[in-house]
């Protein structure tokens, strides 16, 4: 279950602020706590969580750390997703087996 991990880490409101601001490009901790309003330790924090649920990558230059979204880490959890609506629709195709008819046909 390595959903499990990304699942509970965009789950908090502020994490997914977070995440959303990293997709297009690299931030460091202090331009994602100023966007999402937070302190930079609260951001620290945040990023770790989101880390070690392995939705972002760490770059370095220099002295600074630039954080950026990881697509790949959503890979697994897409595919939970997915499986949870492969399940809703073989419900739906079992709900009502027999395929609509045409007007006119008996």
């Amino acid at each position: 279950m390595a959903y499990d991990r990304a699942l509970a880490a965009l789950a908090h409101p502020t994490r997914r602020r977070i995440y959303e601001r990293m997709r297009r490009q690299d931030r460091t901790v202090g331009e994602l706590a100023s966007l999402a309003r937070i302190t930079q330790p609260a951001a620290s924090q945040h990023l770790r969580v989101l880390t070690s649920a392995r939705l972002t990558t760490i770059r370095r230059d220099g002295t600074r750390r630039y954080y950026r979204a990881d697509p790949r880490g959503l890979a697994d959890l897409r595919r939970y997703i997915e499986s949870l609506w492969d399940d809703v629709l073989q419900a739906f195709a079992a709900a009502d087996p027999a395929p609509p008819r045409k007007k006119g046909s008996r």
